[in-house]
């Protein structure tokens, strides 16, 4: 009688909770708009997140957080120990894009300054990190009101430089799991410009892909246009390269693992008759498996290798292949408890009809990076629908693309996707701290 008695008062207890987070996150949800705004009015771009980072810091500490600022570049670490319990960390990524927005809203960003190679670039939140960071620090607002519905301590992360796959890394080099706190559990969220805003999506398992940036210098020996007998044409061992590059997926690698190998840039040459003595290759990478992404790599370089030597060039001129280690992240693999765990609390609070089960893409987040520390924590980041729901069946109807992410015309329902992502991530903490 008295487990029956227990079960009845928690489930009871569970469904007011439910309903009381979407009061009270409505009741924030003017003041969490005019965050968005401003953060969406103000982006910077990788490695500039300098008032970005300030103003997190800010919010962060007037919620009661124990704050550190500038860590692993312009990144804020928030902490708040509430008792014995777990601890959770919820990391958002804050830097922009070098985009010129073209949404057209009264509120887009007119932001223009000087990139890394002092050209002029406009700047937009085109990945909804605008949306990420509001979401953070609305769910640390609702765990500080409901701070009787759990016990633990609480990690809040602010991370830069994710586009350029620096941040995070940056971060967990400066101690952020030893300096800090170690965390039982590291969730985060990503907006998606092809779900509808109210729906959350989670991938168990791969959700995100390695992503590797590779340059290739193809050499030659250059000369006159009209005498091609007395040159090695760069040009032309660079066109039977992206050729050969397209059979390493398709001949060598498993059919059932999967991998993307794109050639993105060609530049060689610089005049009609004239054959040059280089042309270079820019290209990206990706994959799930560690052991594809080291298959992709080797098979490029053999690949390479054996198309010059075909072309009787010395092994000194053989092609320069440069994997820039420093931009590499590794797939993001949501470790499936954690995402059982997390869908069944998220399905409590919005409705099982507002949560999907996502299928893996071979877009990059070195949020993955949090999960690939010898610490070896449970990890898992959700996809959060960021597009407006009548313009999401509108184009469902008419098989209109919808603008994607990175887009310059990218609007998200950002008052809906923040009121659904605070609900969901706050939800979800809470139970964890429970479990």
């Amino acid at each position: 009688m008295k487990k029956l008695t227990l079960s009845l008062a928690l489930l009871l207890s569970a469904n007011i909770h439910a309903l009381d987070l979407d009061k009270s996150v409505q009741q924030s949800l003017p003041k969490l708009n005019q965050l968005y705004l401003h953060l969406h009015q103000n982006p910077e771009l990788s490695y500039q997140e300098e008032q970005t980072g300030k103003r997190l810091a800010k919010e962060l500490e007037q919620l009661g957080f124990d704050v550190t600022s500038n860590v692993g570049g312009f990144g804020v670490v928030g902490l708040y120990k509430n008792g014995n319990g777990p601890t959770v960390m919820i990391r958002a990524d804050t830097d922009g894009l070098p985009i010129v927005e073209q949404t057209g809203k009264a509120y887009a960003s007119k932001v223009k300054v000087l990139d890394k190679h002092n050209n002029q670039v406009g700047v937009m939140h085109g990945c909804a990190h605008d949306i990420h960071m509001t979401s953070m620090i609305g769910t640390a607002e609702q765990l500080m009101k409901h701070k009787d519905q759990w016990q633990g301590t609480l990690m809040m992360v602010a991370q830069p430089a994710e586009e350029v796959g620096g941040g995070a890394k940056a971060m967990i080099k400066e101690g952020l799991f030893k300096q800090f706190a170690k965390p039982d559990y590291v969730l985060g969220l990503h907006t998606s410009a092809s779900l509808p805003a109210g729906q959350v999506a989670i991938a168990p398992g791969y959700a995100l892909a390695n992503v590797d940036s590779v340059d290739i210098s193809v050499k030659g020996k250059g000369g006159h246009g009209a005498y091609p007998h007395t040159t090695i044409d760069p040009v032309v061992l660079a066109s039977r390269i992206v050729l050969g590059l397209q059979t390493i997926t398709s001949r060598e690698i498993s059919p059932l693992k999967p991998s993307v190998i794109t050639v993105g840039s060609i530049h060689g040459g610089s005049k009609h008759n004239i054959i040059s003595n280089e042309v270079k290759l820019q290209l990206t990478l990706r994959s799930y498996d560690p052991a594809v992404r080291e298959q992709q790599i080797a098979a490029i370089k053999r690949l390479t290798a054996g198309i010059a030597q075909s072309a009787g060039l010395d092994e000194s001129l053989y092609p320069e292949v440069l994997v820039h280690e420093s931009e590499s992240i590794p797939s993001t693999y949501n470790n499936p408890e954690l995402a059982t765990r997390m869908t069944k609390s998220i399905k409590q609070e919005l409705g099982d009809s507002q949560v999907v089960k996502a299928e893996p893409v071979m877009a990059g987040e070195d949020f993955g990076l949090f999960g690939r520390t010898e610490e070896n924590i449970p990890i898992t980041i959700f996809w959060l629908g960021g597009v407006e729901p009548s313009s999401y069946q509108a184009a469902m109807q008419s098989g209109e693309p919808l603008p994607s992410l990175h887009s310059s015309k990218f609007a998200p329902d950002y008052e809906l996707a923040v009121h659904t992502g605070v609900r969901a991530m706050t939800a979800s903490a809470i139970d964890l701290f429970k479990q």
